[in-house]
C-alpha cells in the first residue's frame, strides 16, 4: 500500500486552505556577503563514494581503508570518464560536485529473479502535484515529452492517469521518507524506482532546484494579446533590451513581458504572474492581493510568510485579513530571488546598496562571482535580499533520465548518453546509442515510426574480421553421436573445467581436450566425453571461453590472446582478439556472456567489455569494473554462462555469502555444485543493474 505524505499547509487563525500549498525552498544564506562552508575533500569524498555504492559503508583499519578508497575512486572515475589515478585529484572532486542524479551508479544489491523490466507494454503515469517554478501545463507538456524520448525506439505506449494508481507515480518531493532524501538545491536532482509495485518505478524530482528548460524560467503569459504565450526573453521594446518580466511602460505596476524577440515590431506581449494579477489555493477564488493588507494588527506591504509553517508566501485579497479571513497564495514571479533573506520574493529594481543604485543583479560585495539583489528598493536599510535566479535545471533532460529508470535503465558511463549518472544541459538532444541499446535490450525496437531523439550514432567501426562463409544449417558444429562416459574420466570429480558454455541449448564442459555435454532443458542425461579435435579440428586443446551467436548460430572460442569462429561448415582463425578492440593488456578472455540479440560481455579480470556482433568491435565506454555490473561478484571470475535465467560464475577460491545460491539441484551435472549464481537485478531502494551501465 502506497504511502502518500501530505503537507498540510496551516496559516495560523485561518481554516484548512483549499488546494496544495507547495513546501518551502531551502534558505541558503543570510546575507549578500559569502558564508564559507568548508567540507573536508576526503570527507566528501568518503560520502560521495558510499552514497553511491563504490565503497561499502564499513571500514576495517587503516590501511584497508585507504586501499579501499583508492580503489572506489578508480571505480569512479572510470564511470565518469576521468583518468584512473585513483587520487582524490582536481577533476575528480569537481565531478563529485556536480548536480546528479541520485540513483547509485553501484550498490550492494538485494538478490530478485526476472528482469528489472515491465511486463506490458502500456505504461501509465501519473503527476501527483507540481513544482511552483513552471506553469503546470508547461511541465505536463515537459513529462509528455520525457516519455516520447522512449517511446520513439520501443514499443512502449505512455497513457496518463488523473486518478488511482499508475505505473509510474510523478512528485516533487523534499523531504520524502524512501530513504534517499534530497540534498537542497544543486545536489541531488531526482531519483526514481526499477519497475514493480508499490513506490517501485516511481520518480521523484527534487522541488528544492530551480526547474526550467535548462534556459532560464519558463514564464507563461496570462491576458495581453499573445494568447498565453510563453515569455521571449531577451526581448526588445523601445530600443532596450530585457531578459526579465518587466514594468516598464505600465503605470498599474504589472510585469509583463514580449512573447517574440522584438515587441516594437511584432507588438505581442502578455502578463507576467504577479500577486496583482491572482492568487491561487487560499479561500479567495484567485482574487489579487490588496496591499497593504492588516494582519494581526500589522500592515503589509507585500506579500509575508508569517505564520506559516511551510515558508508560502500569501497576501490578504481584502484591506484587512483580520475581519474578512480573505487570502491566497502569492505566484512565483520570474525574478524571484533563491535563498537570503526574502527567498521567492522579487527583485526589486532599482535598489540601493552601499550607497550605489543598481538597475540588474550584481556580484558586488561577493567573492563566488554569485548575482544577487535586494527584494526592496534599499538594501542599506532593509536588508532584505537573495540570490538571481539562474538558468536552472532542464526538468526535460533530468525527467527522460530518470524515467529510464523507471523503465529499467542503470547509468552510463558515456559522456553524452541520457543516463549519465551527473547533469549537463545540451541545446539540440538526442539519444546516444548506448541508451537505445539498453532500452532495445529490454523492450525490443519499435519499427513503424521515424526517431526524432535517435542521433543514429551506430559505435565502432566496421569488423576486418572476414566471416564470408555462412553455416550450413544441414551440418552440426558439435558432435552428436552419444559417447559411453568413461568412468576414469567422471566429470563430477573435476573441480575446475577450462570453461563452460551453452552451445546448440547443450551446457558444453571443456577440460584438456575434451568436453562434456548437457541439455540445457529435459532429462537428456550427460553425454560424452569428446574430443576437441574430432569436433573443431582447428581448435587449441584449452579453451578459455566459448560463446554461440544465437543470430547466426556461429561459435566463437577464445584460447589465450586467439579467437577462432565456427561457421557451421568450417572454422575460421586464429585472429587476434585484438581485432575486436580489446587491448594488447588482454592476455586471454576468461568468460563470455550473451546480452541479448547482439551483445556479448567478455571478462578479463576485474574488466568487463561489451563486444557488438554486428560490427564485431567492442563498444564505447568500456572497460568497466566487473563489480560496476555484477555487484557482490569478487574480481576475476571465470566459466560465466547463462543456465535457466540464472548468470551462473565459477568463483570456486571465493566463500562469500553473497550470492545465494549453489547448483546441486541440476541434477545431471554434478560439476555445479562448485559454482554459485549470480541473480542480483536490482537494488531494493533506487538501483536496477539491468544494463549495468546499460546492458
Amino acid at each position: 500500500m502506497r504511502c502518500c505524505a501530505l503537507v498540510v499547509c496551516l496559516l495560523l487563525g485561518i481554516g484548512v486552505q483549499n488546494g496544495w500549498s507547495r513546501p518551502v525552498k531551502s534558505v541558503l544564506v543570510t546575507s549578500p556577503g559569502n558564508i564559507v562552508k568548508k567540507v573536508a575533500d576526503v570527507e566528501l569524498a568518503q560520502s560521495y563514494l558510499k552514497k553511491f555504492g563504490y565503497m561499502a559503508t564499513e571500514q576495517h583499519g587503516d590501511f584497508r581503508s585507504k586501499v579501499s578508497i583508492a580503489k572506489s575512486l578508480k571505480m569512479m572515475q572510470r564511470q565518469m570518464g576521468l583518468k584512473e589515478t585513483g587520487e582524490l585529484d582536481k577533476l575528480t572532486l569537481e565531478a563529485m560536485k556536480r548536480p546528479r542524479c541520485g540513483v547509485p551508479d553501484v550498490a550492494n544489491y538485494n538478490v530478485y529473479g526476472g528482469e528489472p523490466k515491465w511486463d506490458h507494454n502500456d505504461i501509465t503515469y501519473r503527476i501527483l502535484n507540481y513544482s511552483p517554478d513552471m506553469d503546470s501545463n508547461v511541465t505536463d507538456d515537459v513529462f509528455a515529452r520525457a516519455f516520447r524520448v522512449w517511446s520513439d525506439v520501443t514499443p512502449l505506449t505512455f497513457t496518463r492517469l488523473f486518478q488511482g494508481e499508475a505505473d509510474i507515480m510523478i512528485s516533487f518531493e523534499t523531504d520524502h521518507g524512501d530513504l534517499l532524501p534530497f540534498d537542497g538545491k544543486d545536489g541531488i536532482l531526482a531519483h526514481a524506482f526499477r519497475p514493480g509495485v508499490d513506490i517501485l518505478g516511481d520518480a521523484h524530482f527534487d522541488d528544492d532546484e530551480d526547474w526550467t528548460l535548462g534556459k532560464g524560467n519558463v514564464v507563461k503569459t496570462y491576458f495581453g494579446n499573445a494568447e498565453g504565450a510563453m515569455c521571449h526573453f531577451p526581448f526588445t521594446f523601445e530600443g532596450k533590451s530585457y531578459t526579465s518580466c518587466t514594468t516598464e511602460g505600465r503605470s498599474d505596476n504589472l510585469p509583463w513581458c514580449a512573447t517574440t524577440a522584438d515587441y516594437d515590431e511584432d507588438k505581442k506581449y502578455g502578463f507576467c504572474p504577479s500577486e496583482l494579477l491572482f492568487t491561487f489555493d487560499g479561500n479567495a477564488d484567485g482574487a489579487p492581493c490588496v496591499f497593504p493588507f492588516i494582519f494581526q494588527g500589522k500592515m503589509y506591504k507585500s506579500c509575508t510568510t508569517d505564520s506559516r509553517i511551510d515558508g508560502q508566501r500569501w497576501c490578504a485579497t481584502t484591506s484587512n485579513y483580520d475581519t474578512d479571513k480573505k487570502y491566497g497564495i502569492c505566484p512565483k514571479r520570474d525574478t524571484a530571488v533563491i535563498g537570503g533573506t526574502s527567498d521567492g520574493d522579487a527583485c526589486h529594481f532599482p535598489f540601493v546598496s552601499r550607497g550605489k543604485e543598481y538597475h540588474s543583479c550584481t556580484s558586488e560585495g561577493r567573492t563566488d562571482g554569485k548575482l544577487w539583489c535586494a527584494t526592496t528598493d534599499s538594501y542599506d536599510r532593509d536588508q532584505r535580499w537573495g540570490f538571481c535566479p539562474d538558468l536552472g535545471i532542464s526538468l526535460f533532460l533530468v525527467a527522460a533520465h530518470e524515467f529510464g529508470h523507471s523503465l529499467g535503465l542503470s547509468h552510463s558511463n558515456i559522456r553524452g548518453a541520457l543516463m549519465y549518472p551527473s547533469y549537463s544541459y545540451v541545446e539540440d538532444f538526442s539519444l546516444d546509442q548506448d541508451d537505445i541499446d539498453g532500452i532495445q535490450y529490454l523492450y525490443g525496437e519499435r519499427t513503424t515510426q521515424t526517431f526524432p531523439y535517435f542521433a543514429g550514432n551506430k559505435t565502432g567501426p566496421d569488423s576486418t574480421l572476414s566471416t564470408t562463409e555462412e553455416p550450413d544449417p544441414t551440418v552440426s558444429s558439435v558432435v552428436t553421436t552419444p559417447s559411453t562416459v568413461d568412468p576414469t574420466k567422471d566429470p563430477c570429480k573435476i573441480l575446475k573445467f577450462d570453461t563452460i558454455t551453452v552451445i546448440q541449448r547443450h551446457l558444453h564442459f571443456f577440460k584438456d581436450g575434451q568436453f562434456w555435454k548437457v541439455r540445457s532443458k529435459g532429462d537428456g542425461g550427460r553425454k560424452g566425453p569428446f574430443s576437441i579435435s574430432q569436433s573443431w579440428p582447428a581448435l587449441p586443446a584449452v579453451i578459455d571461453s566459448a560463446f554461440e551467436d544465437v543470430q547466426t548460430t556461429k561459435i566463437y572460442f577464445f584460447s589465450g590472446s586467439r579467437l577462432w569462429v565456427n561457421t557451421g561448415s568450417s572454422v575460421l582463425g586464429p585472429y587476434s582478439i585484438e581485432m575486436l578492440g580489446l587491448p594488447p593488456s588482454v592476455h586471454k578472455v576468461e568468460g563470455a556472456l550473451q546480452r541479448g540479440k547482439n551483445k556479448v560481455f567478455l571478462f578479463s579480470g576485474e574488466d568487463i567489455w561489451r563486444l557488438d556482433l554486428n560490427t564485431r568491435r567492442i563498444d564505447k565506454g568500456y572497460p568497466m569494473y566487473i563489480r560496476a555490473i555484477f555487484p557482490g561478484v569478487p574480481d576475476d571470475p571465470s566459466d560465466v554462462f547463462k543456465h535457466k535465467a540464472l548468470i551462473w560464475m565459477d568463483i570456486n577460491y571465493w566463500t562469500g555469502h553473497y550470492l545465494t545460491y549453489r547448483a546441486p539441484h541440476l541434477r545431471h551435472c554434478c560439476p555445479l555444485s562448485q559454482h554459485y549464481v549470480w541473480s542480483g537485478n536490482y537494488h531494493s531502494h533506487a538501483k536496477n543493474l539491468k544494463n549495468g551501465r546499460n546492458i
